[in-house]
């Protein structure tokens, strides 16, 4: 085994390796940008080495100075966790020309299955079945359009050598073919330095199922079974599970024989993921199409990590270093169901926009890590809640990296507990500070069609009514909230002396205390009258109910509200009120209503931008008139691209940016006339 490795990734993955890597008693070297000079990964190896600024270009993705500091401090090997330069063949080669162990694949199955294009003509001569689609090297658009044509929309275009759906779109009607194919080469050139694409035809309702492979220097090749990645946004992993649910033996043997085969046909060594988009037939059996293989750790791996007891990370580490596989395929066995969830910084209600800021609260569910063994079947049952994240409470969620915060992954004896425990646990996660996927990603869980395992790739669309725009803890709740914990701050003030109580109580008449309080951009006035004989009574807009209150210590409070009583957890921060509750949160604002009435209207004509970014095209003029929905620029932001459209008809008047310039969240971009 190693005595040092290098892990050339930030964030979760980077901890993550860490994490086991310790526990083998292997040390290990942290890489930085100046944007993660205090970040956890920086904290939880044994040194780190600053290698460039912030933006991934200028530090994660120059291998050079990666190398160098594996050199420097003595590295034995680089772990490329996923992402960045985990599937870059160039720098895999470049780690075995210094010296360095590469933890992964060899350069040449990197550039196998690295172009989908070319991995598809791979398994078209292999005999696994194919999406029918162009995946050749002609990219004129021209060309491209006539193959679209030639295959009938709907179309997906997709970045040859890209993934995590960046440069990939699903394009309905001919019209729109041309310029959907110039974003996606943009993206796709941003991201992988590649804007070659291919087109397929596009299933409706696909599934998609990955296949997790391990091979090892002695020519065994095994897989560990299957995860269902069917529910995504924007063509990213949302929710993922294993076993995937409605998976009958013998094609789950039949899957896993074709993933090897395919392993196997490129020579492939460490951990692996081979995709496939499936389509449910009437019989309820799964017919599956080749989609391409990643050669490198998935983001999902511990839902396979739970179901099998096995550790991949070690996995990985004993194949670098010419071990045998830990186990043959017979020992491999399916034990209960996990599901993750990623958790986003993010705003779903407005088209799933990355948000930035401060994790001014991060609290987890109770949770401990899977319980992991070399055995063949796992010795007791893992932990219900494993908690994957590379941020405390304090840190910053920045614009250059992606906007994943965490995984949260659970794990039960079959699929029902298991979603009962994501539940709870999502429930129990409380993030404030900045916009997140939680309350969403528990929406998903609930909805029918996850909760009956009615998978496909269209699900969120497919729920689209139950998912976006939820109201969240009812106003006289969240409001009640408030004034519990204002309540108690202020008791914890009062001393012995009577004069410093203030319970409002007066010799005549009811007392009553006014509380400003804005909620999705409204403001709200909440009276809090106390009676003679001590009780309180909330009124809301003509609505009033008895309240009691009672603080349970660590921001909880016990609160009875119309005689319903509710456990509530509430975090001021600033003049933010964050209220969760049993049956969902709420986000206000306590206001002053001298500033509020004195407020201006403005925005009239102006438009800015929904979130901390790059420009990259301007579509529009001054001069130009435009009409509602019509693009008018796009932006860039935590790796993926951002049309910005005109809210209504109008003319533009004058453009405040250019193509190439940074712009804050809510910067003016531009002023429209009517």
């Amino acid at each position: 085994m190693f005595k040092k490795i290098l892990i050339a990734n930030r964030g979760e993955i980077a901890c993550r390796v860490a994490e086991t890597a310790r526990r083998l008693g292997v040390q290990t070297v942290a890489v930085y940008s100046d944007a993660d000079a205090h970040a956890k990964h920086v904290r939880v190896c044994d040194e780190a080495v600053h290698i460039g600024g912030n933006a991934a270009k200028d530090s994660y993705l120059q291998w050079q100075r990666i190398l160098e500091a594996a050199k420097a401090t003595g590295a034995q090997a680089v772990h490329p966790g996923y992402g960045f330069l985990s599937e870059n063949e160039e720098f895999a080669q470049a780690c075995a020309d210094a010296g360095l162990v590469f933890i992964g694949p060899p350069p040449s199955a990197i550039a196998a299955m690295g172009s989908k294009s070319a991995a598809k003509a791979l398994m078209e001569k292999a005999g696994v079945p194919l999406v029918p689609g162009y995946h050749g090297d002609n990219n004129d658009p021209a060309f491209l359009a006539e193959q679209a044509q030639r295959i009938g929309f709907p179309v997906l275009i997709k970045a040859s050598a890209g993934g995590g759906g960046r440069g990939m779109r699903k394009v309905d009607k001919p019209e729109d073919f041309v310029a959907a194919l110039a974003s996606c080469q943009r993206e796709a050139k941003a991201s992988f330095g590649d804007d070659h694409v291919l087109v397929e035809r596009y299933v409706t309702e696909p599934r998609h199922i990955e296949i997790q492979v391990f091979g090892d220097t002695q020519g065994q090749c095994v897989y560990l079974f299957e995860r269902d990645c069917s529910v995504q946004r924007r063509h990213q992993k949302v929710l993922e599970e294993a076993p995937a649910p409605g998976m009958s033996e013998a094609r789950r043997a039949e899957m896993g024989a074709a993933a090897v085969a395919a392993a196997k046909a490129v020579g492939y060594v460490g951990a692996g993921t081979v995709e496939f988009i499936a389509e449910e037939l009437a019989d309820g059996d799964l017919r599956f199409y080749f989609m391409e293989m990643n050669t490198r750790l998935q983001v999902e791996h511990p839902v396979t990590e739970a179901i099998t007891g096995h550790d991949l990370v070690e996995w990985q580490l004993r194949v670098a270093a010419g071990q045998p596989l830990p186990a043959q395929q017979h020992e491999l066995k399916i034990h209960g169901h996990a599901i993750e969830a990623r958790i986003c910084a993010e705003n779903p209600d407005a088209n799933f926009l990355p948000a930035t800021g401060t994790l001014s609260v991060l609290r987890w569910p109770a949770h401990v890590g899977f319980a992991r063994h070399a055995g063949a079947a796992p010795a007791q049952d893992p932990a219900p809640v494993r908690v994957d994240a590379g941020v405390r409470e304090g840190d910053a969620i920045s614009p250059y990296y992606d906007s994943m915060i965490a995984k949260l992954i659970v794990w039960g004896e079959n699929r029902a507990q298991a979603l009962a425990r994501l539940d709870a646990a999502l429930r129990d996660t409380h993030i404030v500070g900045l916009a997140t996927n939680v309350a969403f990603l528990r929406r998903v869980a609930a909805s029918p069609s996850f909760a009956t395992a009615d998978l496909d790739t269209a699900l969120i669309e497919r729920e689209r009514a139950v998912l976006f725009d939820a109201p969240g803890l009812p106003l006289p709740l969240a409001a009640a909230g408030v004034i519990a914990q204002k309540i108690a701050s202020e008791q914890a003030l009062e001393s012995a002396d009577p004069w410093s109580k203030r319970d409002g109580w007066r010799i005549h008449g009811t007392a009553r205390r006014r509380f400003d309080l804005q909620l999705g951009g409204q403001h709200h006035v909440a009276t809090l009258e106390r009676l003679h004989d001590g009780a309180l009574r909330l009124a809301i807009g003509g609505e009033q109910w008895p309240l009691v209150t009672r603080s349970l210590g660590d921001d909880r409070y016990d609160v009875v509200i119309g005689g319903e009583r509710h456990t509530l957890t509430v975090y001021l921060v600033g003049e933010r009120v964050a209220v969760y509750g049993a049956h969902g949160s709420q986000e206000l604002q306590e206001i002053d209503p001298i500033a509020h009435a004195g407020e201006a209207a403005g925005g009239a004509g102006r438009l800015t931008a929904p979130m901390p970014g790059k420009v990259i095209a301007i579509h529009v003029k001054p001069g130009d008139q435009v009409t509602a929905g019509q693009a008018l620029a796009v932006m860039e932001a935590m790796k993926m691209e951002h049309t910005i459209s005109a809210p209504r008809a109008g003319v533009v008047t004058e453009l405040l940016y250019a193509v190439g310039d940074q712009v804050a969240e809510g910067g003016e971009l531009l002023r429209l006339a009517e």
